[in-house]
């Protein structure tokens, strides 16, 4: 897969924006805040509906503009489709398949692959549990598109079933009394939803775990192994959860258990206190967590080895052809020699890879493919 055509208009910094790409590596080069990032931020999110730098679209639109347009032309296994999506604050996305409008935004999920690199993943080893939830999430999402709808439909119930517990909770400290028979509802569909998005994680993280293993081991030889293990309320009523995939009835069942267990407790609180919204991708080094333990080159060995292993293993679950892009977004001059090595040895091997640097002499020799030239709200093939 590769991106043959992609144009902005009104998204962050570009007024308007074309550029031609070919499949191989490309670089786009230029001082920081000439747009460089904006443009395969703008790709990142063709592929997954969201940036990699800001958790809302409002900043995506430019300054003065009702709304963003992102096209793009995408090859895979000899056949192009053109994706289109149009961001407008506080209203839901519009897009289209070649040409044609879909119904919902999230039916152009899966048309563009891509696993993008960015200094913002160091996030995902150091930050809160919600950043590895969300990494997780875009894998699982990037493997089965369909499971866009599913994190959606959960997302859902635990805004309706929060305002539910709120109500109850309130009425019952009142004084007063509340029929729960509509939570009971809402707790199965909890249990139905959470139970397919974490059987998916699961997946996910298994399949994941020899390749980002293997990318560690590549980017950092001298440290112990990196372990991935993940972590849920229900490790207590199914041990074998942090190794091994149960059955999605087993896992809406036990999901159904333990909200009933922590019912009192949520209906005190007001808030969903079970469900994968709650869990987290344990990382260690050793025996030691990599979050409060790892040093910052460390750090950056694990997020890119996620990175690497999330590449490898789209990459296994495609053919060749429909591969994912990778994208490099002003990494490599964070990177030591080692690191920027193994880094550039995988991106050469890539049908198509993308990387932004401030200067030439960031970009590694076996990635001087294409480049373009992205200064003063223009961007210019000079290779």
């Amino acid at each position: 897969m590769y991106v043959r055509h992609l144009s902005v208009s009104d998204f962050r910094s570009w007024s308007a924006a074309d550029v031609t790409f070919e499949p191989g590596a490309s670089a786009l080069v230029g001082s920081n805040g000439q747009g460089k990032t904006n443009l395969v931020e703008a790709l990142g999110y063709l592929a997954t509906l969201a940036s990699h730098r800001v958790p809302t679209d409002a900043p995506l639109v430019r300054s003065g503009a009702e709304r963003a347009v992102v096209r793009a032309a995408v090859v895979a296994d000899s056949r192009e489709l053109r994706v289109e999506v149009e961001i407008t604050p506080g209203r839901a996305n519009r897009a289209k398949l070649n040409g044609a409008g879909v119904p919902r935004a999230r039916d152009i999920l899966g048309a563009l692959r891509v696993v993008l690199f960015a200094p913002e993943d160091l996030a995902i080893v150091r930050g809160d549990p919600s950043e590895r939830r969300r990494f997780l999430d875009e894998l699982v999402v990037a493997r089965s598109p369909r499971l866009a709808g599913v994190r959606a439909d959960y997302e859902r119930v635990l805004k309706q079933r929060a305002a539910l517990l709120k109500s109850a909770g309130a009425a019952r400290r009142s004084g007063g009394g509340s029929d729960l028979r509509t939570l009971d509802v809402w707790d199965g569909h909890l249990a139905e939803h959470g139970a397919q998005l974490l059987a998916a994680r699961l997946a996910a993280v298994q399949a994941l775990r020899p390749h980002a293993v293997a990318a560690y081991a590549q980017v950092a030889p001298a440290s112990v192994e990196l372990t991935l293990r993940y972590s849920s309320a229900l490790t207590a009523a199914l041990p074998e959860i942090a190794e091994s995939v149960p059955d999605v009835g087993v896992l809406e069942a036990a999901l159904l258990s333990e909200v009933a267990r922590v019912r009192a407790a949520e209906l005190e609180r007001g808030v969903n206190l079970v469900g994968p919204h709650r869990d987290d991708l344990d990382l260690g080094l050793g025996e030691l967590a990599v979050r409060g333990y790892a040093s910052h080159g460390e750090g950056w060995s694990v997020a890119l080895a996620l990175r690497l292993g999330s590449y490898e293993l789209l990459r296994a679950d495609y053919p060749r052809g429909a591969e994912p892009v990778l994208v490099l977004d002003d990494v490599f001059a964070e990177l030591d020699v080692n690191r920027r090595e193994q880094l550039a040895l995988v991106a050469s091997k890539a049908e198509q890879a993308l990387i932004t640097a401030a200067v030439a002499s960031d970009v590694p020799e076996q990635l001087q493919g294409a480049r373009y030239d992205v200064h003063e709200g223009a961007v210019r093939r000079v290779r």
